[in-house]
């Protein structure tokens, strides 16, 4: 289970999110989008700036979130969605200090925030085009040494009961004061999550 919140952006020109070269645009004119964005290995070296739409857009300037701070893990390394707009990596950082005060997290655990120019990816998501939305795990993150193959085998967990709007024995306080705690930041915008948990914590 994941929870995901996306931080308000601004509608510019996609071509805005690399150094423009005509020539070059021409060359690959043939290929899809998610083919070029997909390749790129590093952010561009531009201010930042998001263009576009969450679904449809581009990132310039997108910062790299170190795969392991002190508060936090990057996960699924291999798919090199670990960048996003230094306001993203911001809040990740300040977001995971405060899990870390929650009994029995030492932090979060950070899944797909965006390619490194954004723009649409091979496999997964529609939106996380302009380095906006984080991917934050529901499973708590009681162990911050994770190697590089533990990170691509485990995953988040499930907090959903079978029927219903409810959520199941894994849903903590813990879990209630996180969320809370990113939807309280001024920095987001609207958060998803399962009904059932929306449900429960309106209780």
């Amino acid at each position: 289970m994941i929870f995901r919140f996306l931080i308000l952006s601004s509608l510019i020109w996609l071509s805005s999110c690399s150094n423009y070269d005509p020539e070059l645009v021409a060359r690959l004119s043939t290929k899809e989008a998610k083919h070029l964005f997909g390749a790129v290995e590093r952010g561009s070296e531009q201010r930042p700036a998001p263009y576009g739409s969450y679904a449809k857009g581009c990132v310039a300037g997108a910062e790299q979130l170190a795969e392991t701070g002190s508060t936090w893990q990057a996960m699924r390394l291999s798919r090199n969605r670990n960048w996003g707009h230094p306001i993203a990596i911001d809040f990740i950082q300040d977001l995971s200090a405060k899990a870390a005060r929650q009994s029995g997290w030492n932090g979060l655990y950070i899944g797909d925030i965006s390619q490194p120019r954004g723009g649409p990816m091979l496999t997964g998501h529609a939106s996380h085009q302009i380095g906006l939305d984080i991917d934050i795990w529901m499973r708590p993150a009681d162990d911050l040494a994770l190697s590089t193959k533990q990170r691509e085998e485990i995953s988040s967990i499930s907090m959903r009961r079978a029927n219903g709007a409810y959520v199941n024995d894994q849903w903590t306080k813990q879990h209630h004061n996180i969320v809370k705690a990113a939807a309280s930041d001024p920095r987001t915008a609207r958060i998803f999550v399962f009904p059932g948990a929306k449900v429960q914590m309106c209780k």
